[in-house]
């Protein structure tokens, strides 16, 4: 009795070890079947696609016709205001605040824009949503999102570093083309600096990022991101004349962008001082301007920042975010990395025009300059409001010994166009007593009821 128990059992245990053997190889193909389908392109899909928005936009135009009687002499505006002009592109959320990067080409002379966010849970959110800064030259905008809920935070994509492009790689375009958001096509990066001539555009970009991944109207503004989920280029264009070949600007050229309109002195006119890698990990300081807040503060070229007020950011925007984000107290935290210490830096911003002024150009010159108004410029007979003029000079100073009496016009400091007070200040302020400064200018002398315009360029020894 005792040994056929055994056996009985035996056979059962037999049987239960055949089924669960058989559940075990059905459960490791199932796996196995699906491991396959999630692979890499759709777990990047996945992981970039709920901070993709799509962007549409409505733009207000008057129509201006001119009636006038049979005499000709009552000339009348009258205007018509046609139906709103509307466009749709794509975007992609780069912080949690709501900070959307897309196209200037994209919200160019929009009067209403509006974000929508595909990938929540439940309905689609729609937000109204601002231009924060753009650039022409780079087809770069940044939006906001507006009268959002409040404290609400957004799914973000992360960038990936400047020159982390492998050609051949497998890379997807993600937005809205023809309206279809959330779209996802495939293909590889077809090369890594490709010119295009534009005609009539200023864009400057001289290695747009090419691919075969299908590139559609709609998609511009969107991400073009590689398997690790990152952003490598924002789609821009298609070439009309080809099939399979779009084009997206690198993420090297937009942090370029970034890095120079998206500052607290672009955008408010408040000095930090120090310019920032954009494309590094961790961001890098790249220069200090002299007497600044940040050489103040003690911070130095090669400095990493690893926190702006006790939070770690993970690119250039999350940083600037914060940097513009001051309130009323125009005091900033960062903690910096300086060989293997840890430092914890203050910077207390100021406004430009308080320390870069007509008072600094006089100091280190000799001579006051002022902005070109219209005004000004037609009573001295220039036809152009671009520059700075000359006011007042001391004598025997750098500047009345290189020529500037009052009326010389300033079009050019050091080849940059003199386009205001501020920026000749700053142009001044990096130069060291002694060091020549070139001056572009502009001589007006009336002759009788003419006018005799020379030009010449003078190197001015700064004080």
């Amino acid at each position: 009795m005792s040994i056929g128990f055994f056996m009985a059992v035996s056979k059962r245990n037999t049987k239960l070890g055949a089924i669960l053997i058989l559940s075990f190889v059905a459960s490791v193909f199932s796996q196995a079947e699906e491991s396959q389908r999630q692979d890499a392109v759709v777990k990047a899909a996945g992981l970039v696609m709920p901070s993709v928005v799509n962007i549409a936009t409505k733009t207000r135009v008057q129509r201006v016709r001119y009636y006038y009687d049979w005499w000709r002499d009552n000339w009348a505006p009258y205007a018509q205001e046609l139906p709103p002009q509307e466009s749709a592109g794509s975007g992609v959320v780069v912080d949690a605040s709501g900070y959307v990067l897309t196209n200037v080409h994209v919200v160019k002379d929009a009067d209403e824009i509006w974000v929508k966010i595909n990938n929540e849970a439940g309905e689609p959110k729609i937000y109204e949503a601002e231009v924060v800064v753009g650039s022409l030259t780079t087809d770069i905008a940044l939006l906001k999102i507006i009268h959002g809920e409040a404290g609400k935070t957004f799914a973000v994509a992360d960038f990936a570093n400047n020159g982390d492009l492998l050609l051949g790689e497998t890379v997807l375009a993600l937005g809205n083309p023809f309206g279809l958001g959330g779209s996802v096509s495939r293909g590889i990066l077809s090369s890594k600096s490709r010119r295009t001539e534009t005609e009539g555009s200023q864009l400057d970009i001289p290695d747009w990022l090419q691919t075969d991944a299908s590139i559609n109207p709609g998609n511009s503004g969107g991400p073009l991101i590689n398997l690790d989920g990152e952003i490598i280029g924002i789609n821009v264009a298609v070439l009309k004349e080809g099939q399979g070949i779009g084009f997206a600007i690198p993420v090297k050229r937009v942090n370029e962008a970034l890095s120079r309109i998206f500052t607290p002195e672009f955008l408010e006119g408040n000095w930090f001082g120090a310019k920032v890698d954009a494309g590094s990990r961790p961001l890098t300081v790249t220069a200090v301007e002299p007497n600044s807040p940040a050489a103040k503060a003690d911070m130095a070229v090669g400095d990493q920042i690893t926190k702006i007020n006790g939070h770690s950011p993970r690119n250039f925007i999350e940083f600037a975010v914060r940097l513009l984000d001051l309130g009323n107290n125009p005091t900033v935290q960062i903690d910096i990395k300086r060989g293997d210490d840890v430092f914890l830096r203050r910077v207390n911003l100021i406004p430009e025009k308080s320390f870069l002024n007509s008072g600094l150009i006089r100091e280190k010159t000799g001579v006051s300059l002022e902005a070109l108004t219209p005004e000004v410029a037609r009573a001295l007979g220039f036809n152009s409001a671009e520059g700075l003029v000359v006011s007042q000079g001391d004598a025997d100073s750098p500047a009345d010994k290189a020529g500037l009496t009052t009326g010389v016009v300033v079009v050019a400091i050091d080849d940059r166009k003199a386009s205001d007070i501020v920026n000749a200040a700053r142009l001044l302020n990096r130069k060291t007593s002694g060091e020549g400064l070139k001056l572009s200018l502009v001589h007006i002398r009336r002759k009788g009821i003419f006018l005799r315009r020379t030009t010449e360029s003078v190197i001015l020894k700064v004080l």
